[in-house]
């Protein structure tokens, strides 16, 4: 076979994994966020009323049009909004397989990506199918990443350069919600590191560039400005005076975030009696991150390809924006949650691309335990990713059993009780009217036909 084709046969294949373990690990029917968004949204959901809000950014503007189609042709059925996560995760991978195509990458480290990608180390995002959206922006990203990378090693296909003033407005704008940030951040890094080092006309292009990812960036900060923050964190005092009283909480919450990247959280929590092996796996992975960012500048490996510095980059900040976004919660293990494995992601691809674009260079210079570190970070990222992965599919089963039995409950909801409701549907526990939303919600959805009360399905 031609090993070409590798490059889209293991995306193919991560997502024919993804789909078989959302049909195998859920089923339809609403919990949690869903509870909100049908309240919020349904049933008229051609309602322009809707959507032009002055907060509508903030709302990740494609989430209307798969609301549109999830309502017009499969009776809001929640499965749609999963596969469509998976789908998105597999243009991640045609993304990355296209850089690894033209940069000659071997098959064995572009599995090893793969592994990492397609790692039910993010069980909780597939199977939440209200996030499908994240999974798309990132594959916004990593093609904006790559076709920036084309343009500056002086492999450009046509129109690349005006892709790269267009891509941060439909990123920003319509696809990655809270998720520019970290996004639009890296871009305006990158361009500004490129526009330092270029010189003549290609440079005032760089800088052009920056600005395209500033100007989207500044148009959702105005639309968030408009939106009610809701949450119900236990954090009674600002930042700073958190930090001063408790400052270790931070710096474990930061380093442990990091570990989930070997193993997942919920996993590590049952392995792991105490802090120590979270903070060892935390120190190591940080170790890695500074390792890989010293070989791009050492090997001047950013004079041939950015993409790679760019993931660590964007990794490295999204650990912090987690931290900075969710102490308020005041749990130093909130950053194991698989729920930021996609953010955090980006990071190990940047780490294993450089090790992978360095390997022949170091065998063919003797470069012996710069070839043993990279092959042993390698197995351990594989490792933890490939058990973590493991233990998921076994639990595969007792996931369906849960959404089953919601999906039963939904459909006896007029007979129970709110707190039966508030329990059985993981919505805001905390709150009082938590069970009164969730009966709020099935009463929309039944009253349609949408969802498990649609007539196509019998239980």
């Amino acid at each position: 076979m031609n090993k070409k084709y590798l490059y889209g046969l293991f995306p193919l294949l991560g997502t024919v994994f993804g789909l078989w373990y959302i049909f195998t690990a859920t089923c339809d029917g609403i919990y949690s966020d869903y509870v909100r968004l049908v309240n919020s949204y349904l049933p008229d959901v051609w309602n322009p009323a809707k959507f032009f809000v002055p907060d509508v950014l903030t709302r990740i503007p494609v989430n209307y049009l798969g609301r549109l189609l999830n309502v017009s042709l499969f009776g809001y059925n929640t499965m749609f909004d999963r596969v469509l996560g998976v789908l998105a995760l597999g243009l991640s991978g045609l993304a990355l397989g296209s850089y690894c195509s033209r940069r000659k990458v071997s098959p064995g480290w572009f599995g090893a990506l793969m592994i990492v990608l397609f790692s039910l180390n993010k069980w909780e995002m597939l199977t939440n199918g209200s996030g499908w959206a994240h999974f798309l922006s990132f594959a916004c990203f990593y093609y904006h990443y790559e076709v920036m990378d084309r343009v500056w090693s002086g492999q450009e296909k046509k129109n690349d350069r005006i892709k790269l003033l267009l891509l941060p407005f439909f990123t920003t704008l319509l696809v990655a919600g809270p998720y520019c940030a970290i996004y639009s951040v890296t871009v305006m890094i990158a361009c500004g590191f490129m526009f330092l080092l270029k010189k003549g006309d290609s440079r005032k292009g760089w800088g052009l560039n920056g600005l395209c990812a500033l100007i989207p960036l500044l148009l959702y900060l105005w639309s968030n400005a408009y939106a009610v923050e809701d949450h119900a964190a236990p954090a009674t005092v600002p930042l700073l005076v958190q930090l001063r009283d408790t400052p270790g909480f931070f710096v474990r919450f930061f380093i442990k975030s990091f570990s989930s990247m070997v193993i997942e959280g919920e996993q590590a929590e049952h392995i792991f009696r105490n802090n120590t092996p979270f903070m060892i796996l935390g120190f190591l992975v940080i170790l890695l991150y500074l390792f890989a960012l010293w070989l791009n500048l050492r090997y001047r490996l950013y004079e041939k390809t950015v993409l790679p510095a760019i993931l660590i980059i964007s990794g490295g900040l999204n650990h912090v924006l987690i931290l900075l976004s969710r102490w308020i919660f005041l749990q130093e293990n909130y950053g194991l949650s698989s729920r930021y494995a996609l953010q955090f992601q980006s990071g190990i691809l940047g780490i294993l691309l450089t090790f992978a674009l360095l390997s022949k260079q170091w065998k063919s210079t003797g470069k012996t335990f710069l070839r043993i570190t990279a092959c042993g970070a390698c197995v351990m990222f594989l490792a933890g990713n490939c058990y973590t992965t493991y233990t998921e599919i076994k639990k595969a089963p007792d996931r369906r059993n849960s959404f089953e039995g919601m999906a039963v409950l939904a459909l006896s909801f007029e007979t129970v009780t709110d707190d039966e409701l508030r329990a059985g549907f993981e919505y805001r526990t905390g709150r009082p009217d938590s069970g009164a939303k969730v009966r709020s919600a099935l009463t929309i959805l039944k009253e349609n036909g949408y969802s498990v009360f649609r007539n196509d399905l019998k239980r």
